[in-house]
C-alpha cells in the first residue's frame, strides 16, 4: 500500500502542523521493510529517526511532568515518564493518528499484520517527532506532546503506583518477557538487615537495589530499571 496525498494531509491536520519538505514525513513513515524492499529507489528506514524521536520525546515529556507535577517526587516521575513514553502509549496514540493506514511496509509486513503491530506504530509516531523537530524545532512537538499525553499525565493512578507494577505492566507489553528478582546480598544482624536485590528480564540484569528489607530493595531494583528504561 502506498500512502496518498490526502492521507497525508489528513495526517498533517492531525499533528496541526504542515510540513515544508513532505520527503521527511514520508522517511518517518518509512518502515525498514519497505526501505529494504525499495533501495534501488532510494528508500531510507525511519530508523535514525527513529532513535532521534525517543530523546526528544523523553525531555519534552520529562518538562511536561516536572511543571505539570510540582509535588511528585523523582521516583514518581520516573514512573510516570516510563508509563507515558512507552509503547503501549505511543501505539495507542499512532491509532488515534490514523498511522496504521499510513506506514510504508515492505509485502511480507504487510501480510504479517505489521499495519497493527504496537512497535512498528510507537516507532512511527518517534519518528514523526523527530521529522517535526528537525523541521521546525521543539514547539510544534511541544504542542503535540502536550495535546496529546499531557491529559494522560494528570491521572492520579500513576501517582499511587509502585515501581513493580509500573515495570511489570512495561515488560508484558512484549509477550514472552520474564521478569524476576533475586537476592545477591544479605548484611548485617537481624536487627539491621541490608538487602541487595537484582532484578533480571529474560536473565540479563536491568537494575540492582538495595534496601533494609527485601521487598524494599526489589522496589529500588525495579526503580533502577524504570530509570534506565525511560531514558
Amino acid at each position: 500500500m502506498i500512502m496518498n496525498e490526502q492521507q497525508l494531509k489528513d495526517l498533517q491536520k492531525k499533528l496541526k502542523y504542515r510540513f515544508k519538505n513532505l520527503a521527511l514525513l514520508k522517511a518517518a513513515l518509512t518502515h525498514s521493510s519497505y526501505a529494504n524492499e525499495n533501495k534501488k529507489r532510494g528508500a531510507v528506514s525511519n530508523e535514525r529517526l527513529e532513535f532521534l524521536g525517543d530523546s526528544v520525546l523523553g525531555m519534552i515529556v520529562a518538562a511536561l511532568i516536572f511543571n505539570g507535577k510540582p509535588n511528585m517526587t523523582e521516583g514518581q516521575m520516573t514512573r510516570l515518564r516510563a508509563e507515558l513514553v512507552c509503547e503501549k502509549s505511543l501505539a495507542s496514540l499512532a491509532v488515534t493518528l490514523g498511522l496504521g493506514d499510513c506506514i510504508l511496509l515492505g509485502y511480507g509486513e504487510e501480510k504479517s499484520g505489521g499495519r497493527n503491530r504496537s512497535s512498528i506504530l510507537a516507532d512511527a509516531v518517534e519518528a514523526i517527532l523527530a521529522a517535526m523537530y528537525l523541521e521546525g524545532g521543539f514547539k510544534p512537538v511541544e504542542r503535540f506532546v502536550f495535546e496529546y499525553l499531557g491529559p494522560r499525565a494528570n491521572l492520579n493512578e500513576f501517582e499511587n503506583s509502585d515501581y513493580k507494577t509500573s515495570l511489570q505492566e512495561i515488560i508484558q507489553e512484549k509477550a514472552g518477557q520474564t521478569l524476576s528478582y533475586h537476592i545477591i546480598d544479605e548484611q548485617g544482624p537481624d536487627h539491621m538487615k541490608s538487602y541487595t536485590v537484582e532484578v533480571r528480564l529474560n536473565g540479563g540484569l536491568i537494575g540492582r537495589g538495595v534496601g533494609k528489607s527485601k521487598k524494599e530493595a526489589e522496589q529500588e531494583a525495579a526503580r533502577a530499571a524504570l530509570t534506565e528504561f525511560s531514558r
